[in-house]
């Protein structure tokens, strides 16, 4: 049997173990190990600065959002007015893309940096009040923060009059009820009102109109998580760990025709090739087709773009989005009109209704879908999905939308003759027209 194959010296210097640096630490999530470890010291050194100065500090690190979008953090903490109305930070810890596994264990593993992260953000922009809205199947991770909660009013990094500053907040750990459309910010504010969880027209924006009709900024769990070493290391620091424009590191969910998957913390701008060697390699037998860069809701790349540098701008040149860094890893073995099918199933059920071209749009591309890989498509099926996806993308109420047509219309792009190996008999169909119905 041969030995694993182990990566490269140059390729395991890729690891740049920050916001993941004490996970293999023993009992990581208690308040004590965390505080042996550097814990709330970055806290201790905000508080010694005005909001503005933090906010002004943020900007020039250069830190974008870990969800999805990479807006700058900074900016988007500047756009909560100083008006002397009562403001909330709302974190955003609907984890829920297909693919993506980096919010989980780092809520798991290293709950208080999400708890200091919350409490500098919200000295930051003078919320008094934050919010932390946990997928609803994460109950360990809700658990895990809760307890770090507890601990940290017990001492005093939460509550009252914090480290004798003045400052007040109070931090809630809430629980969704596990669905995927409140990851978008204005269905989680409804949901978190109480509301059923469906996207808010814009304008007015969450930075002015947000939680409770009140300025609001809403973060994402590895936002907040960095936001504690940034203030700690500075942000030059900072800028040199990424590549130009992307500052910092990145935890990439590696997943798929890998030997390893798992979550690889590494500079902005790491290759996928780098990523699959640290992964062990591809499987044996399987050689690289396509991948997502960002989960399921983002253009798929090819085999091509495996030396695109996957940070914000670079992935963007390349026709796609980094989102959410879940890189789901493709072979030539794996179909891609099969794999576009399940996610327009995930889509159909995840869609909130709320808007015609997404409830409509997705439920019947799924029959189209089932109606070539049952053997009975036509040619014209192809252009009845893309005149489909034309309808969606850019005119969905949210984002879900045009989550749901990237990856139909990048499949039809770089995959359209299997689409018609199916249609054209060259492939055996994989349903049964008879038991998914006559579409």
């Amino acid at each position: 049997m041969p030995a694993p194959s182990r990566p490269r010296e140059d390729v395991l210097s890729k690891l740049t173990p920050v916001v993941t640096k004490r996970w293999l630490s023993p009992g990581a999530w208690k308040l004590d190990v965390y505080e042996q470890l550097d814990g709330y010291k970055a806290l201790r050194k905000a508080l010694r600065h005005e909001p503005s100065e933090l906010v002004a500090f943020m900007k020039e690190s250069g830190h974008r959002g870990r969800g999805g979008a990479g807006f700058p953090v900074g900016m988007k903490w500047q756009f909560v007015p100083d008006d002397g109305n009562e403001h909330y930070l709302v974190v955003n810890a609907d984890e829920g893309e297909p693919g993506t596994c980096k919010d989980l264990p780092l809520m798991m593993n290293d709950p208080h940096s999400v708890i200091e992260g919350v409490a500098i953000a919200s000295y930051a922009i003078k919320a008094d009040r934050a919010f932390v809205y946990v997928r609803g199947e994460a109950v360990h991770a809700a658990r895990r923060l809760r307890q770090a909660v507890r601990e940290a009013e017990e001492v005093g990094y939460l509550g009252k009059d914090i480290l004798g500053s003045g400052f007040n907040l109070e931090v809630v750990i809430h629980s969704g009820a596990g669905a995927y459309i409140c990851g978008e910010e204005t269905a989680l504010l409804d949901s978190l009102e109480g509301l059923r969880g469906q996207p808010r027209l814009r304008p007015p924006f969450p930075a002015t109109h947000g939680l409770y009709q009140k300025p609001s900024c809403i973060n994402n769990v590895g936002t907040i998580a960095a936001v504690p070493h940034i203030v700690l290391g500075g942000a030059e620091w900072w800028k040199s760990l990424g590549s130009e424009n992307a500052a910092g590191t990145m935890i990439y969910s590696v997943s798929g025709r890998v030997k390893h998957p798992g979550q690889y913390e590494c500079a902005l701008g790491t290759t996928l090739s780098e990523l699959i060697e640290l992964a062990g390699g591809m499987e044996d037998g399987h050689e690289l087709r396509y991948f997502t860069p960002g989960g399921s809701s983002t253009p798929l790349l090819t085999d091509e773009h495996k030396d695109v540098p996957l940070d914000f701008d670079n992935v963007s040149k390349a026709g796609s989005i980094l989102g959410t860094t879940a890189i789901m890893v493709f072979s030539d073995q794996d179909c891609p009109v099969l794999a576009c099918w399940r996610w327009m199933k995930f889509y159909q059920h995840e869609s909130c209704g709320k808007c015609t071209p997404c409830r409509e749009g997705n439920y019947w591309m799924v029959r189209v879908y089932e109606r070539i890989l049952s053997g009975n498509g036509a040619e014209k099926d192809l252009k009845l999905l893309e005149d489909a996806c034309g309808n969606l993308l850019g005119r969905a109420f949210c984002g879900l939308g045009d989550g749901a047509a990237s990856s139909v219309t990048s499949s039809l792009k770089f995959f359209r003759q299997d689409y018609l190996d199916y249609i054209e008999g060259n492939k055996r169909p994989l349903f049964d027209a008879e038991k998914i119905g006559a579409h």
